[in-house]
């Protein structure tokens, strides 16, 4: 199957199911016979031998055997009824999860790591994946100790009183350093085994399974048959006997323990409660997803994982309780609290039950020894984190993951040299109980975003039941220790930051994503436009780019300008979609999304096809935004420079062809029409945003530099007879500008505001009384400078033959009553544009583009200017666009600005 292969992907045959997320691994060619050619065999297993046995293994192991007397002895019945009961009800709320999850789609190897990596991504994957290697890693350990302490129960020398107190068959020396030898001896056999491949452990578990069942059924027996009896007691601490009776199915013995009576641990000699005696206790409860991990040898995994999880887990719970009330009702407390291996000496046979725990117990540390390194395999392969786990790939001819084999044996021996199996039991505890939480967490997070692919046809759960999970698996860590279970949600969130941030980019989905979705939609959906208020406007501006290449400087301006706005690239590809056999865009999205993270703007990104720039433009401009959509179009100044180039193109695999200034003009003038902003960006090329931004920082041996400079000029300096700055398009530019300094990177950034005036005129000092005002009740902090232009204006109106202050008069009553009647006109509902009657003089315009030079030192890292409406006569749209070039021409970076929004308000 190829790496584009659809994402829902179902075999018709079970023997030999591909991996879907595009990989290799696991893929052997299929015989007639229906197995793989020696690489991958077929899937047999069903729901008695894949799934129930293991884990009813896993699950019963040490505690079935050595710690039914313990927790019941301190505990007492009702509180380890009540230990049980909170427990399942925690593992069953997992339970529940797991099996949604594995219902949920085709199931490959893998188990539980498969299932959430692959549901949820890498992030949660990755990081539940290292949380469950521990723990298998340390369980293993705990298994192995568990196993150590039966043996040395029995064959083991008292440490007080040595040999000449030692009974016939205790030959093994005891202590600490003698227990860490016996525990690398039987891991090492464990470690033996699971190098020779997994088969030897998988043929062995059905005999296992039925030396546990049947020694479970003599423990139960024995307590009917066997008369009242005194055991001798492990003297720890003391050379003399102790004898402590079974009483047989006794009132009184019920009776005295109902209520717990915590002691010391006659093993590690620290005092219990119940937080500790839990810890030990929930290890039985452990194992759930033994079952789970077997994915990959079921038939079908979605019917058997379901089915047999909740099977073993009802069978452990009757059997736990069962055997708790058994012991309270027929053994002394002292029995029960100093003699973890009663059942043995209580047996119709007591050799039986030693079979039984050292049978069980080596099986569980093979089993996570396995599963250990099978999580590890997978990590691995699926190369989230980066070269750090790549040898673990290493396999021999059979497939068995060797290298990873060889480091879960290393670490589960470093765990040994804790020494003590209730030391690691609440280590182990804890990270069981985090794995849960999470797998809780993932199962809440895909019901929570809704995405209509998740539908488990187990449907036995809700999100009560999953925030139901999480929260006891939290609680309960919390009880068993606060140190370890902050530690390890520590580490499991910096694992999940470190492969979100630096982990490839997999096509496994990302629930994240899927939950972003979910959420901005709810909100997008509560944006009411009838509620839109102009104290609340902030940019949603477009940026068409025609190159990318040349236009890097200007999109990083736009990402500073937008100020936590929209803010989207267009682009429109020439051509027709009609004859050409798919979408050519869909083959660029991810060169455009690429170049938005390199230059790390917080923009989105959307093509159009047309078959012109201008119907494209027109395209974007009707169906991007969200809420009240777009209000601002920013275009390059140059149209040569509008072109729609294949991105990113070989070079000369397409014709090119110059946008022409009719066309031109025309997007801008439907930009207008359509009530949105228009912005003209010309000499960004020249724009260096470090520079700029560095000159108004501080280097040593100075105390500060001046920040750089913004120059805004509010006048429409094309039609110079106009009157007043405050108009919405002056406004506009103020806003833009203000919003620029505002942000944190421009905060530095000066405003100085241009007043062009007569000199000697006597609204001189009103509009400069009247701006200054304005600005103060905007809150807008600018250097406002006094220009005198009655030379430059004085070229106009040569122009027009009027010289004297008469004519100047009546010039200015004549565009009055021009600009009364449009206004009249608009009302009217009869859209139109002016229709720039003052005929303007390259004369004029360049002695213009001078003076905007001239007082342009220190020299502006950036200019607004005000850009006047196009014409109503297309045939002046070329004449137009002129006019507009000259008065641009050389003064760097600028924004030439049309505003056609209210985005200002001095109310609060």
């Amino acid at each position: 199957m190829s790496e584009k292969a659809p994402l829902l992907h179902y075999r018709l045959t079970t023997s030999d199911a591909e991996p879907t997320d595009g990989s290799k691994r696991g893929r052997a060619k299929v015989g007639r016979d229906g197995r793989g050619s020696g690489e991958k065999p077929a899937r047999k297993l069903g729901v008695l031998f894949g799934v129930v046995t293991p884990t009813l293994l896993s699950m019963f192991s040490v505690v079935v055997f050595l710690r039914i007397g313990f927790v019941v002895g301190q505990a007492g019945l009702y509180q380890s009824i009540a230990m049980f009961l909170v427990a399942y009800v925690i593992i069953t709320m997992t339970v529940l999860s797991v099996c949604a999850i594995s219902t949920n789609g085709a199931l490959d190897a893998g188990g539980a790591y498969y299932m959430i990596s692959r549901a949820l991504g890498p992030e949660f994957g990755g990081s539940i994946g290292i949380m469950f290697f521990f723990a298998n890693v340390c369980g293993s350990a705990l298994y192995v100790l568990g196993l150590v302490e039966a043996i040395m129960s029995v064959f083991g020398i008292p440490e007080e009183g040595g040999a000449a107190s030692a009974g016939p068959l205790q030959v093994l020396p005891s202590g600490y350093l003698w227990s860490v030898l016996y525990g690398t001896g039987v891991l090492f056999l464990c470690f033996l085994v699971c190098l020779v491949g997994a088969n030897i452990y998988a043929k062995a578990a059905f005999i296992i399974f039925i030396i546990v069942t049947t020694v479970l059924v003599s423990v139960f027996i024995s307590f009917f048959i066997v008369r009242p009896v005194g055991v001798v007691l492990p003297s720890f601490n003391s050379t003399s006997l102790t004898i402590a009776n079974f009483t047989g199915f006794r009132l009184h013995t019920l009776q005295s323990n109902l209520l717990p009576n915590y002691t010391v641990d006659y093993t590690t000699g620290t005092m219990m409660n119940f937080a500790t005696v839990f810890s030990v206790m929930f290890n039985g409860c452990t194992g759930i997803m033994a079952g789970s991990n077997m994915s990959g040898d079921l038939k079908n995994p979605s019917y058997s994982i379901p089915r047999g999880t909740i099977a073993a887990v009802l069978i452990t719970f009757i059997t736990y309780n069962l055997l708790s009330l058994l012991a309270a009702w027929s053994c002394d407390r002292c029995l029960l609290q100093k003699d973890y291996s009663f059942m043995g000496d209580i047996n119709i046979w007591p050799p039986m039950v030693t079979i039984g725990v050292y049978s069980s117990t080596i099986s569980a540390a093979m089993s996570n020894l396995i599963g250990a390194s099978r999580i590890l395999y997978a990590l691995s392969k699926d190369n989230l984190f980066g070269g750090l786990l790549v040898l673990m790939r290493k396999t021999s001819r059979s497939g068995n993951p060797w290298a990873s084999v060889l480091v879960s044996w290393l670490l589960v021996q470093v765990v040994l040299f804790a020494g003590k199996l209730n030391t690691i039991a609440g280590i182990v505890t804890i990270f069981f109980l985090l794995v849960y939480a999470a797998v809780n967490l993932a199962c809440l997070a895909l019901e929570w975003a809704s995405a209509p692919n998740f539908r488990p046809s187990f449907r036995c759960f809700t999100w009560h039941t999953c925030t139901l999970g999480i929260i006891g698996c939290l609680v309960m860590m919390f009880l068993i220790s606060a140190i370890y279970a902050f530690a390890s949600i520590a580490f499991m969130l910096l694992l999940l930051m470190l492969i979100h941030y630096f982990g490839p980019i997999s096509n496994w989905g990302y629930i994240s994503q899927a939950l972003i979705f979910h959420q901005v939609r709810k909100y997008l959906l509560m944006l009411d436009v009838r509620k839109d208020h102009v104290k609340f406007w902030r940019p949603q501006v477009l940026l068409m780019v025609a190159n990318p290449r040349s236009s890097t400087g200007l999109m990083t301006f736009i990402n500073d300008l937008k100020k936590s706005g929209l803010y989207v690239l267009g682009h429109v590809k020439l051509g027709l979609l009609d004859g050409l056999p798919s979408d050519p865009l869909q083959s660029c999205y991810e060169s455009w999304l690429s170049l938005v993270d390199h230059l790390n703007i917080k923009a989105f990104v959307n093509l159009t096809l047309a078959d012109s720039v201008r119907h494209g433009v027109q395209n974007l401009l009707f169906i991007t935004g969200f809420g009240y959509g777009l209000d601002t179009v920013c275009l390059t100044k140059d149209p040569r420079e509008h072109r729609s180039p294949f991105f990113p193109s070989v070079r000369g695999t397409e014709e090119e062809k110059d946008l022409q200034e009719e066309e031109y003009v025309s997007v801008i003038a439907d930009a207008v029409k359509m009530g949105k902003n228009v912005t003209l960006a010309r000499y960004f090329d020249q724009f260096n945003r470090e520079e700029v931004l560095g000159s108004g920082r501080k280097t040593a041996g100075q105390q500060s530099m001046t920040g750089p400079f913004v120059d805004v000029w509010p006048l429409n300096l094309l039609q110079p007879d106009s009157h007043g700055y405050v108009d919405t398009c002056s406004l506009f530019l103020l806003q833009l500008a203000c919003v620029l300094q505002e942000t944190r990177t421009w905060n530095q950034a000066r405003l100085r505001l241009f007043l062009c005036v007569e000199a000697g005129c006597s609204m001189q000092e009103e509009e400069e009384t009247k701006l200054r005002v304005m600005l103060k009740k905007l809150r807008i902090s600018a250097q406002v400078q006094m220009v005198t232009w009655d030379e430059v204006v004085a070229l106009h109106w040569q122009r027009l033959g009027g010289r004297e202050t008469g004519n100047l008069a009546e010039c200015a009553q004549s565009e009055e009553k021009m600009e009364q009647e449009e206004r009249a006109q608009n009302e009217d509902g009869n859209e139109m544009f002016p229709n720039n009657a003052a005929q303007l003089t390259e004369e004029y315009i360049c002695a213009v583009n001078n003076l905007i030079l001239r007082h342009g030192a220190p020299r502006p890292a950036v200019r607004f200017l005000y850009l006047p409406r196009p014409p109503a006569d297309i045939n002046r749209y070329r004449a137009y666009l002129h006019q507009v070039d000259l008065l641009s021409r050389d003064l760097g970076p600028t924004l030439l600005i049309h505003g056609v929004t209210p985005v200002v308000t001095t109310d609060l």
